[in-house]
């Protein structure tokens, strides 16, 4: 009679630890904690002073959140993992985003604020994101485009479902509850269906190293500690930081609806762009790729869905969040960059004359406010270019979004 070998459980592998790690963990946390203080403790401080305090704090609130995110792949289940950190990615973006949409329920002047933070941060990631991924690749790896893996298709469909949808809400010139459903819905049935897809080890980066290297009880209690202090120091510094954001406009003379459409998403978008960056120059410009996606799709559908039921919530009554012209041309011009974008990665491919594309119109509309309009129009001619030019990506994409085996 043949007895059962005993199985063998494969040890996790240790990461060679630098001082430098250390020293990245220890400064990351020490640049929040004066943000984190004065906004505990409502300190009065300038328009000036807060920006930069309060910004770095949520810099580094940020910046330990992907990492105790990062960590947390480790000890969780795969779909729990997915689920939580797709909304992890992006909380201080929500954050931010979510004070201007409380206030706008009592101060309808907050309305832009939110429309101009949420539409910031979406056309950040198309805009600068992708293409500095693949200007990286083509520089340190020596190749003319990034090729993506077949199951990224689930990420574009789902993106593109988001992205149609869109185009109804200026159609409508409101956010509704409706709105709510419809677009939190996608999200939901999109992270049930990655979570269903094949998922490789996650790629560490940075001081999360030194976090998997503990013994599992340690790895677990830190990275909880991690989610707790990033927590508190996003929940006690984004309302300051919002504020502080306005006022600077208003006593340096600078448009302040700009600085929270670009300053904001910059501080708390950046721990993603760095990660991204960090993993294309070590070749993995498709996870890179995969990451920005993800954030995208998690942006676009449950940042702009929560808005009516957050601003709801404050009034303490069910009404739309209604926009106005400017707020609707935003939103027109955010959905259009993602019409594009979507149709570019039909076909798995960024190569060099799409990512020229996707910044030069990028930083067109960011330099020239007025030429707005005009590059609405190319981003929606483009995206219908790419569609045509790709229509034979479109069934495939369909497929695996739905999760259906094609022939």
């Amino acid at each position: 009679m043949k007895s059962e070998s005993p199985q063998v459980s494969t040890p996790r592998p240790k990461y060679e630890i630098t001082p430098g790690l250390y020293l990245s963990l220890a400064a990351t946390v020490a640049v929040s904690v004066p943000g984190l203080y004065l906004g505990a403790t409502n300190t009065e401080v300038s328009a000036l002073t807060g920006t930069i305090l309060f910004g770095i704090a949520i810099f580094g609130g940020a910046f330990i959140l992907s990492w105790g995110a990062e960590a947390a792949q480790i000890d969780i289940s795969e779909s729990l993992a997915i689920a939580i950190l797709a909304l992890l990615a992006v909380l201080p973006e929500y954050a931010v985003d979510f004070v201007f949409t409380w206030k706008a329920a009592h101060d309808p002047a907050q309305a832009h604020y939110a429309i101009a933070n949420m539409t910031g941060a979406n056309r950040l990631l198309v805009g600068l994101g992708w293409p500095v991924v693949l200007l990286l690749y083509v520089i340190v790896r020596k190749r003319k485009e990034i090729i993506l893996h077949q199951s990224q298709r689930a990420e574009i469909f789902y993106l593109g479902l988001a992205t149609l949808y869109s185009f109804t809400i200026p159609l409508k010139g409101s956010l509704n509850l409706i709105d709510t459903v419809i677009l939190v819905s996608i999200f939901g049935l999109y992270t049930r269906r990655i979570a269903k897809m094949p998922q490789e080890e996650p790629k560490l980066v940075g001081p999360v190293k030194i976090i998997a290297n503990l013994s599992a009880g340690w790895r677990r209690f830190t990275t909880i500690a991690m989610f707790a202090y990033a927590g508190t120091v996003i929940f006690f510094v984004s309302e300051p930081f919002a504020e502080s954001l306005v006022m600077m406009g208003k006593e340096f003379n600078v448009n302040e609806f700009l600085l929270v459409q670009w300053l904001a998403p910059l501080a708390s978008e950046s721990p993603e762009f760095i990660i991204a960056a960090t993993w294309t120059m070590r070749g993995a410009a498709s996870s890179a790729m995969k990451a920005l996606i993800s954030s995208k799709v998690n942006q676009w559908t449950l940042l702009i869905g929560t808005i009516p039921l957050v601003f709801a919530i404050s009034g303490g009554v069910i009404r739309p969040f209604v926009l106005d012209s400017l707020q609707v041309h935003e939103l027109v011009l955010t959905a259009a960059q993602s019409l594009f974008g979507v149709a570019v990665l039909l076909n798995l491919k960024l190569n060099r004359t799409e990512g020229t594309l996707l910044a030069v119109l990028f930083f067109a509309q960011l330099i020239v406010e007025q030429i707005r309009i005009e590059v609405t129009i190319i981003y929606l001619a483009l995206g219908i270019f790419f569609l045509i030019a790709h229509r034979k990506s479109l069934r495939p994409t369909f497929f695996t979004g739905l999760g259906i085996k094609g022939k």
